[in-house]
């Protein structure tokens, strides 16, 4: 992003600002639908901004929660754009900023107050219900902004400096930072709502920690062949990704052979078990999941820049 101009005439721009918005259409469906109506307090700049609203509607000062969620998250993206980086910050900024714009437009498409039955205060009827209905979509529209380096703005911008300087769980993140902002709907909610609030907050963290590892899961391949060479050209050549080769030999017949180690996505390793299985490549091959790549891999192929192994 260092020449913003082109930046934005690529397609790398264009595609995640669609899944941008996806993501936050999400999160704002999940906060208008399941949060608002039962006045879930959950571990979010959105939470706090139900207890600011409700405390300034005592105070007879009436101000919409998705006004005050777009000035505190105003003023964590300053944090974001120092601390963290310019590429999460410039995102962040816009995912953040249309948040209160999405709540005001579900409001519109269609008014949660349709969907609640006659003397419901929400609308599952019950705040676990809802509970479990926000954690999940707000946990997916998370991992999917988390993937390509945004976030939802508010307490994801606090929860990833823990994670990029304390090298927590972004997961882990979540929870510690959310379980603070819990605690101050003590000010308006009863007890066991603080508690279901604290819950909820903990799962969130959980499911999180569940979508990124299957958003970013990765299988690392170890391959013992005879013919290890057409195996290394298929995977430089047709899947565009680099390998390790390293001298082995085998423990009970005493021959030397040549052992193949490659990161490759899901769908890489598929075309690479196809090929072995087509052309009855005689191998050996082990497989593991790997949730996290650091490093110069970061979903290059070869040709377009990286680390070439």
């Amino acid at each position: 992003m260092n020449n913003p101009l082109k930046y934005l005439a690529t397609f790398k721009f264009w595609k995640e600002l669609l899944v941008m918005t996806g993501g936050m259409m999400i999160a704002a469906g999940a906060v208008y639908y399941f949060m608002m109506p039962s006045n879930l307090v959950l571990g979010s700049i959105t939470g706090l901004s139900i207890v600011t609203s409700n405390l300034l509607g005592l105070a007879g000062i009436s101000i919409k929660v998705s006004v005050i969620v777009t000035i505190i998250n105003a003023l964590l993206l300053m944090l974001a754009w120092v601390l963290i980086g310019k590429e999460f910050g410039a995102k962040t900024v816009y995912t953040a900023l249309i948040l209160g714009p999405l709540l005001e437009l579900w409001e519109r498409i269609c008014p949660y107050e349709r969907l609640m039955e006659d003397g419901a205060s929400s609308v599952m009827g019950d705040p676990l219900l809802d509970l479990i209905c926000f954690v999940l979509l707000v946990s997916i529209s998370q991992a999917i902004l988390f993937r390509i380096n945004a976030s939802t703005g508010g307490l994801d911008i606090l929860a990833k400096m823990v994670n990029k300087y304390f090298h927590l769980d972004i997961g882990v993140s979540v929870t510690v930072a959310g379980a603070i902002i819990c605690c101050t709907a003590f000010a308006i909610n009863p007890f066991r709502m603080v508690v279901i609030g604290l819950i909820g907050t903990w799962m969130n963290g959980l499911v999180i920690d569940y979508f990124t590892a299957s958003l970013n899961k990765r299988k690392r391949v170890c391959i013992i062949a005879k013919d290890h060479e057409r195996i290394r050209s298929y995977i430089v050549d047709k899947l565009h990704r680099g390998c390790s080769i390293y001298d082995v030999q085998g423990g009970f017949s005493g021959e030397q052979h040549k052992e193949i180690q490659s990161l490759l996505t899901q769908d890489e390793f598929a075309n690479l078990m196809n090929l072995i299985r087509t052309e009855k490549l005689e191998s050996f091959i082990t497989a593991g999941n790997v949730s996290e790549v650091y490093g110069l891999w970061n979903n290059r192929r070869r040709g377009s820049g990286g680390l070439k192994v």
